[in-house]
C-alpha cells in the first residue's frame, strides 16, 4: 500500500467538508495542451451547472495558489465560477 502524501491528506480533508455542498467532486483533474499539462485542478466541485475549483496548500501561500489559479481559468475547457485557495495547516477556506 502506498503512504499517502501531505498534500493528499489535505485535498482529501477538503473533500470530506465540502461534499454535502455539492452534487459531484472531483480530485487531481488534469488540464493538458495539445504536447503537455497545462495546469491540474486538485477539486472541481459541481453544483448544478456552476463549477467550482479549489486549489489545495500545504501551507498559506496564497499568491502561489492565485496564479494557479489563474493558469486554471485561462485554460479550463468549462467556466469556472469560483475559485478557492484551502490552506491544509489552518484549515482556512478563502475565496480567490
Amino acid at each position: 500500500m502506498q503512504k499517502v502524501s501531505k498534500h493528499d491528506r489535505y485535498v482529501l480533508d477538503l473533500c470530506e467538508m465540502i461534499k454535502s455542498d455539492y452534487d459531484v467532486l472531483s480530485t487531481n483533474v488534469k488540464i493538458s495542451g495539445k504536447k503537455r499539462q497545462l495546469c491540474e485542478i486538485d477539486v472541481l466541485a459541481r453544483k448544478g451547472s456552476f463549477f467550482d475549483a479549489f486549489e489545495v496548500k500545504c501551507s498559506y501561500r496564497i499568491t502561489k495558489a492565485r496564479k494557479q489559479a489563474k493558469m486554471v481559468r485561462k485554460h479550463a475547457p468549462l467556466k469556472i465560477d469560483r475559485t478557492f485557495f484551502y490552506c491544509g495547516a489552518s484549515g482556512a477556506l478563502v475565496l480567490l
